[in-house]
């Protein structure tokens, strides 16, 4: 599917299903945040990286939440779906904003039940291993993106897992994920266990070496 979206790159990822709060602040900003209101229309948040715009995420305004005597609002929006830019345009006809003709993704809901109880189960090892409480998730309705920025994606991994149309790939890629990193936070944490033990006295059991 063709559609014609405001635009508002951001250097950051935003995924379907997320809420992300945005500061408001640019005249171009106020514009688009008032015609979404008005028009009850969409807009487009594509990542920049890379010095590029090639993919994003079509967000919906859910509330404004504050407005401020210069115009500028505090607003959360919510992620709809991903789309590929096809074209941008730095103002979208007479807009101060710009603008973009995007394709969107048809997503194929593929993810099984193993591959989400195996995610939960790296994403709680991942959690104790930090020593933070694991976030309250409904195992039912959990997606690859409910998570996503909790779980030390870098910028490049998240662009990357946006761009993944596959449930069942997305869980794949986040279990690798999962799977590399975590023997290094334990490798850090035992570190940081035998850094704390240093000047104190040590009870080691004795080898035995009588069948040597």
């Amino acid at each position: 599917m063709i559609a014609t979206l405001p635009m508002f790159p951001l250097e950051l990822v935003a995924f379907p299903g997320e809420e992300l709060p945005l500061h408001i602040f640019e005249q171009r900003y106020q514009q688009l945040l008032e015609d979404c209101e008005d028009d009850k229309i969409t807009f487009g948040i594509p990542t920049y990286i890379n010095k590029r715009l090639e993919y994003g995420t079509e967000m919906k305004v859910l509330k404004v939440v504050k407005r401020y005597p210069s115009g500028a609002s505090d607003v959360i929006c919510k992620g709809v779906r991903v789309f590929k830019l096809v074209d941008f345009y730095n103002k979208l006809g007479e807009k101060l904003y710009a603008g973009g003709t995007v394709q969107f993704f048809e997503g194929i809901d593929d993810g099984t039940t193993a591959l989400r109880a195996e995610f939960i189960r790296l994403l709680t090892a991942f959690y104790d291993e930090l020593d933070i409480v694991t976030p309250v998730v409904d195992v039912k309705t959990i997606t690859t993106y409910t998570l996503a920025h909790k779980m030390g994606l870098s910028l490049d991994q998240e662009y990357a897992l946006l761009q993944i149309v596959s449930e069942k790939e997305r869980y794949e890629f986040l279990i690798q994920h999962l799977s590399s990193i975590l023997p290094t936070i334990r490798t850090v944490n035992r570190t940081k266990e035998i850094i704390k033990m240093n000047g104190h006295f040590k009870n080691f059991d004795p080898l035995d070496f009588e069948e040597y």
